[in-house]
């Protein structure tokens, strides 16, 4: 595990016990702030990145780091054969992941990426929804993934600032939703943000809204809060049903999940999911698709897309302008 913050720790602890996968080592930034996790979970801290890429007992690393850093992240455990499984997103231009994606396809290494709420029992459902055809013409999409849980950032941290963080809540929420959305919906043809700053003192800003045009023709709405109590919905309409996901509370915190469907009857349908580690699920069909047990449900054509869209979000967001993606 590399980066031991709230999110790298989370996911530590996430697939403690699994019988798929194992973190063996810990590093980050400053290993000397981890001292007490590291004993408190019985896991070797080790001083640096180069240092685990070395480790012959490490077979792959995980990256909870900043975004900027990933690209030569990913091509240092390239060279040294580690499988690798980064956090989103995986960068923060398309170039980038394309190069990214083209090492680890010429090493033969699975690209995990930490989008772990495809694996949420209500969306795992609105996918095969979807993917069966039962909405008719696909319409619209919109969703809204909204917390308080960066409140505590400070100003001048990473995940607040222009650089690693652009178009507010985008790099730590919205991608989240744009993956969902293109993996469901496929690809995003052009795009349309803008950002406010109402109460945190973060220079990206604490609200973003997102219109979205596929090259289907269909369209999509985005929105994310940094400042609120937790709010999650996911709605995808057709001519002959909706289907929407709402969410109890944060996907970390273990909350249950309702699913809910509608007709032309107008007659509402509803289904509601017990809590599920969806972090944890990601992780071991990771781990499964580098045994070759299974196919990791990612494509090169969603992370690429992924990430071109932010890069089309944060240029939209600071000319205020449609930008094709």
């Amino acid at each position: 595990m590399v980066g031991l913050g709230w999110w790298g720790r989370h996911m530590v602890n996430s697939v403690e016990n699994s019988e798929k996968i194992e973190i063996v080592r810990l590093t980050a930034r400053r290993p000397d702030r981890h001292k007490d996790f590291a004993e408190e979970k019985g896991i070797p801290l080790v001083g640096d990145y180069a240092g685990v890429l070395k480790d012959p007992d490490v077979d792959g690393v995980i990256l909870c780091t900043p975004h900027s850093q990933h690209e030569d992240q990913v091509l240092a455990a390239v060279e040294h054969g580690k499988q690798i499984f980064c956090e989103k997103p995986l960068s923060l231009t398309k170039n980038s992941i394309e190069r990214m994606l083209t090492a680890t396809n010429e090493a033969g290494l699975v690209m995990g990426v930490g989008h772990e709420r495809r694996f949420e029992s209500t969306m795992e459902a609105i996918a095969e929804i979807v993917a069966s055809g039962a909405l008719g013409t696909q319409m619209h999409v919109e969703a809204n993934f909204s917390h308080s849980i960066f409140a505590s950032i400070e100003a001048d941290g990473w995940r607040g600032s222009q650089k690693e963080a652009p178009a507010a809540g985008m790099t730590g929420m919205g991608v989240h939703l744009t993956d969902l959305f293109i993996s469901m919906l496929g690809p995003i043809e052009a795009v349309v943000a803008q950002t406010a700053r109402r109460i945190l003192p973060l220079p990206t800003g604490d609200v973003v809204t997102v219109q979205i045009r596929f090259e289907s023709g269909a369209t999509g709405f985005v929105g994310a809060i940094s400042a609120t109590p937790y709010y999650g919905r996911f709605t995808v309409f057709g001519n002959e049903m909706w289907v929407e996901a709402r969410d109890d509370a944060h996907p970390q915190e273990g909350g249950k999940t309702h699913l809910i469907t509608c007709g032309k009857d107008g007659v509402q349908h509803s289904q509601t999911f017990k809590p599920k580690d969806p972090v944890r699920a990601n992780l071991e069909e990771w781990a499964d698709a580098v045994g070759d047990r299974c196919e990791y449900r990612f494509t090169d054509m969603q992370r690429v897309g992924n990430v071109a869209l932010l890069e089309a979000i944060a240029k939209s967001a600071e000319s205020g302008g449609w930008v094709d993606v």
